[in-house]
């Protein structure tokens, strides 16, 4: 059995944060494509679709950020 350090914790639970970010990001995209295709959609709910695939993109970066080791160490 291999010991945990809270290091291997800690990157799993961003592994699997990553994961969920990127399948919400994803589906947003498939969702913000639908929407753009049908001319009778809420302008303001796309609009706010995107800027949260936006926001989503930019937790993304900043996770795996996070997840590259500290060359210092």
């Amino acid at each position: 059995m291999r010991e945990r350090t809270m290091d291997n914790d800690n990157t799993e639970n961003l592994g699997e944060l990553l994961q969920k970010l990127r399948t919400e990001h994803r589906n947003l995209d498939q969702v913000i494509a639908g929407l753009s295709s049908d001319v009778s959609v809420d302008q303001l709910q796309l609009r706010r679709l995107k800027k949260r695939k936006l926001q989503l993109k930019d937790f993304i970066a900043r996770v795996e950020s996070r997840m590259i080791p500290d060359l210092n160490a």
